[in-house]
């Protein structure tokens, strides 16, 4: 899931200068989850740009944004909402702005969110990140446990000396993750595994912008 993050109201106030009215665009999926860009996020910009002097011309919470054939589905559906807005602002991570912005070539479009990172849910309302989508999978060496997202040092081999009873040098917060590494390895019998030095991780595979074309 695409964690995100409202932006400050001010900050989208002052972009949204001379603009008088606006269509809104949400996400049904990751920004639901969020609480950034659900029908009650809607809701509640619908409110905060009235109150800005600003009017909306409709409103659509798209399934899954991301999917620009579908997002230029439901536009098509809303052309005329569409077309009477001075700007578009999209409530839902930056992959979805862009799927906007490319089917309204000719229409301002602007986030009203902040994309922060791919994260798993730990309960409602509750993210963390454990993976960094880096191109190249560590985990079948790891014990299914990522120490280039979860080690605030991204070590590939740990680990590091600062460990202290179990718990990271840099966020005494939370557990060392190549320890978690080490005891989940243990228990599995995969030590021998965990003992292997691993080269330094080739970053070329995660190069940006990045394209899959399956067939």
């Amino acid at each position: 899931m695409i964690i995100t993050s409202k932006k400050d109201f001010k900050d989208l106030e002052k972009r949204l200068a001379g603009k008088e009215k606006v269509f809104l665009l949400g996400c049904g999926e990751c920004s639901t989850q969020c609480k950034t860009g659900g029908e009650k996020d809607l809701e509640e910009m619908v409110s905060l740009l009235e109150d800005a002097g600003i009017k909306t011309t409709g409103g659509v919470v798209v399934a899954e944004p991301c999917h620009i054939p579908l997002t230029k589905k439901e536009l098509r559906a809303r052309k005329e909402e569409v077309a009477r807005a001075d700007a578009v602002m999209v409530l839902a991570c930056g992959a979805a702005v862009q799927s906007v912005a490319e089917a309204l070539p000719d229409k301002p479009v602007y986030t009203g969110v902040d994309t922060l990172f791919l994260g798993n849910i730990n309960r409602n309302g509750d993210f963390s990140e454990k993976c960094s989508m880096c191109g190249k999978c560590e985990l079948n060496n790891t014990a299914g446990l990522c120490p280039v997202t979860r080690c605030p040092k991204g070590l590939l081999n740990g680990p590091c000396g600062g460990v202290d009873n179990g718990r990271c040098e840099v966020d005494n917060d939370i557990s060392c993750i190549w320890v978690e590494i080490y005891k989940r390895s243990e228990k599995e019998g995969r030590l021998e595994e965990f003992m292997a030095v691993t080269p330094p991780k080739d970053y070329s595979f995660s190069l940006r912008p990045s394209s899959l074309l399956i067939r």
